[in-house]
């Protein structure tokens, strides 16, 4: 069975990072989530302070981002060195992780990193821009999409099921805000690649989306 990558990306809340690390179980490949990896940049600024467009990318240098693989099989997120996967799942680190990834310097910074993830394929690797600028010549692109509403409903029951208490509307209005920061920005919009597949899971069940999301793949690989 040849290795491929598999490049993910739609919107926000769309099941992007499940779907991922269902697919690498499957394929026995290594998962790699990119939007942890500008949550993890998110929070360090917001630990310390950094605002300013110039300090941030001053700052890279003394950011490192990593994944610790744990006991169960799952991969957390690391912050020079420390595992705060729980800190950067918040609707405010969320939030900035948006806004700090329209920075052309932090995006450069972690496509370097990403991409040399993938030089030995075997890989999966879900964001907004992986099948258009990290990884174009994936094999298998998808491009996932729902409804706004059923995403935002998503993300509520997610952050409820955390233990905390959102306010429905304003999830709804962090959903089309990061929709239209992702599409807008400057420096790799969100955008479906040509020889994309566009899946819309706003109906489907998990066990549907997989079963064509595994067809997709073994046609690929066997």
């Amino acid at each position: 069975m040849k290795k491929i990558i598999v490049a993910i990306d739609g919107y926000s809340s769309c099941g992007k990072s499940t779907i991922a690390k269902a697919l690498a179980k499957y394929a026995g490949y290594m998962y790699v989530d990119t939007g942890a990896m500008y949550r993890a940049v998110a929070l360090y600024m917001l630990q310390h302070g950094i605002t300013e467009e110039s300090d941030i990318v001053e700052a890279l240098k003394d950011v490192q981002v990593g994944f610790a693989l744990q006991a169960d099989g799952s991969q957390h997120t690391t912050l020079n060195g420390e595992d705060v996967e729980g800190q950067i799942r918040t609707l405010e680190v969320g939030n900035r992780a948006s806004q700090v990834s329209q920075i052309k310097e932090v995006r450069a910074f972690l496509v370097r990193q990403q991409q040399a993830m993938g030089e030995a394929k075997g890989i999966v690797m879900d964001g907004r821009d992986i099948g258009t600028v990290v990884f174009p010549q994936a094999e298998l692109k998808l491009f996932l999409t729902a409804r706004p509403e059923v995403r935002a409903q998503r993300r509520y029951d997610e952050l409820v099921g955390k233990g905390e208490h959102p306010d429905y509307e304003e999830v709804m209005r962090d959903v089309n805000d990061r929709d239209y920061r992702d599409t807008h920005r400057a420096e790799s919009p969100l955008r479906q690649a040509t020889d994309s597949v566009v899946v819309d899971n706003s109906d489907m069940t998990r066990e549907e989306q997989m079963a064509h999301i595994y067809g997709l793949f073994d046609k690929l690989t066997t």
